[in-house]
């Protein structure tokens, strides 16, 4: 059966089952890194996208849950900043810049979920407070976001770094 998403901005079909879990087509049909595996529980944050529903877990949702929806991932970022600013091309998103700037990762491994929920985040909330930046990514409950190298103070910094940039 073949499913139709649209991926960074790019429609394409899928024929993984509809029941695989969305990561996993978008890792190994789609050919896309950037969303991990980490918890397999939708614990953890790091197979985070944006769709049409804002910030969503992956690694357990079945990609029909996601048929028919924009999908974005940290790698369509930079063409999501393009779209949003009406310019041609970007290299980066301000969110991408400002996570380099503010040297944020460690060993990166959520950092994919972390950006994902940033861009959510900044999209409803232009200019956060720290309270509402750490809201954002709890470390407990639904919205939880875990970093095991303890970043959690560069985030919040690149965060607000983000926040600057697309002011």
């Amino acid at each position: 059966m073949a499913i139709e998403l649209v991926v960074n901005g790019e429609k394409t079909t899928v024929t993984s089952s509809p029941d695989t879990p969305l990561l996993y087509v978008l890792r190994g049909e789609l050919g896309l890194s950037g969303p991990k595996f980490g918890c397999g529980l939708e614990q953890c944050g790091a197979c985070s996208v944006l769709s049409d529903a804002g910030a969503r877990r992956t690694c357990v949702k079945p990609v029909s849950a996601f048929e028919g929806q924009n999908i974005t991932t940290v790698e369509g970022l930079p063409a999501l900043w393009a779209k949003e600013q009406d310019i041609p091309e970007a290299d980066l998103h301000p969110i991408q810049q400002a996570w380099i700037e503010e040297q944020v990762p460690q060993c990166g491994y959520c950092q994919n979920g972390m950006m994902i929920t940033t861009a959510n985040l900044l999209a409803g909330n232009p200019n956060p407070t720290v309270d509402e930046i750490k809201t954002a990514f709890s470390t407990s409950g639904p919205s939880a976001h875990l970093c095991r190298c303890g970043t959690y103070d560069q985030i919040i910094k690149a965060v607000q770094r983000a926040a600057e940039l697309m002011a």
